[in-house]
């Protein structure tokens, strides 16, 4: 009966301890994963603020008086390198360099003053395997460039006209690898992030490398019509094993590194993007995943947010939503934000922001009432990086 007696209670202290396990981040780990993601996006739209470090550091100010916790500044658009990169000055592919007002490397600066508030800040590598159509990238290397069945390379985008790395080439996947890793091996970072343009839209990968290859490993010609299903997946598979390849390589040269994905919602990334994000969540190549749902109302966002999907993700992985605080021509008002950041957490999901300048600068409402709104939404602190 002695022996009951203090056996019972560390049974229960053990079943506590181990229920606390999840919680907790891995031995060694610079960051808790399971706190809950509040983060922003630092775009070219942000680039004054990135290039001033008077600014940069006032805004870092602002962003923990926010009590935010995670920055994603862009290291890669618009087929150049915004980071100090020795992979495109070797393979000519940019003529100048994004550099601070005091010469100062900008993504080292967001790094630097990002950890000194505690922040996370992981790397965004926006355009993945897009380039606009005058780029010195898609000039140089056109057999790069993968096409339509009717031979047109260029599609619309957010972006403008763009072209589109063919990402079964193995000079394509090398040149983003290279870059990839010198983000990661070269800065200070805490890992990477690939949006929704690590895909391809369905209807490429006619061009005469893209089929050849298919026929050799499917003893089929290239079906006419884009959307055939076997056709799909096998680019779709294409693309995963790449990821597969690249996730190999961040974690060999940094294991500590976060891969972090931003795509669009499932049934969109796989059948228009040919990204099958859920694969690679299940295959356990991503470490966090934000999920872009940019929506003008409350009800087609929450629509999105119940998917089961990302009830599955958020079992796995930390998980949030991406949220639109606006953009140059179209700020979104903060009721609205305020409504949809309540709508992810009450399905147990965190938010990241587009983008910085729209967060309270670049609004038609006053900075003060904005900054009040956020402080609203995250009254205390939540940090996933020790200071």
């Amino acid at each position: 009966m002695k022996r009951t007696r203090w056996l019972l209670p560390v049974l229960l202290l053990c079943g506590l301890l181990l229920a606390m396990l999840p919680l907790w981040p891995a031995p060694g780990a610079a960051q808790n994963a399971r706190a809950e993601i509040r983060g922003v996006w630092v775009t070219t739209n942000d680039m004054t603020t990135m290039r001033d470090r008077p600014k940069l550091r006032a805004a870092m100010d602002q962003l923990q008086e926010m009590h935010f916790n995670t920055v994603y500044p862009v290291v890669w658009n618009s087929g150049y390198a915004i980071h100090t990169s020795e992979v495109t000055r070797t393979r000519k592919l940019q003529s100048f360099s994004y550099r601070g007002l005091e010469g100062q490397d900008i993504i080292a600066d967001v790094i630097s003053e990002g950890h000194a508030k505690g922040m996370l800040v992981i790397p965004w590598f926006e355009f993945g395997f897009m380039a606009p159509p005058f780029s010195e990238l898609a000039l140089q290397h056109p057999s790069w460039l993968t096409q339509r069945r009717d031979g047109s390379r260029t599609s619309i985008s957010a972006a403008g006209e763009v072209v589109w790395l063919n990402p079964f080439r193995p000079e394509v996947q090398q040149l983003i690898t290279d870059l990839v890793l010198e983000v990661v091996g070269n800065y200070d970072g805490d890992g990477i992030q690939f949006d929704d343009h690590m895909s391809l839209p369905n209807e490429f990968g006619y061009d005469e490398y893209t089929k050849a290859l298919y026929t050799r490993e499917t003893k089929r010609a290239v079906p006419s019509n884009p959307m055939d299903q076997a056709w799909m997946k096998w680019r779709a598979d294409k693309i995963t094993a790449f990821m597969v390849q690249l996730q190999k390589a961040v974690k060999a040269k940094k294991p500590t590194s976060i891969i972090s994905v931003s795509p669009n919602y499932y049934d969109f990334a796989y059948k228009l993007q040919l990204q099958d994000w859920l694969s690679w969540v299940r295959r356990g190549l991503v470490d966090e995943l934000i999920v872009q749902l940019y929506r003008p109302d409350v009800a087609s966002f929450a629509a999105e947010v119940a998917r089961p999907e990302l009830a599955e993700t958020r079992q796995k992985i930390p998980t949030a939503i991406g949220v639109m605080t606006g953009l140059r021509t179209k700020p979104a008002p903060m009721a609205l934000i305020q409504a949809q950041v309540q709508t992810a957490r009450q399905s147990g999901m965190g938010v990241a922001f587009f983008y910085f300048e729209s967060l309270w600068n670049a609004t038609a409402e006053p900075a003060e009432l904005r900054r009040e709104g956020f402080l609203s939404l995250f009254p205390s602190p939540a940090p996933r990086r020790p200071l």
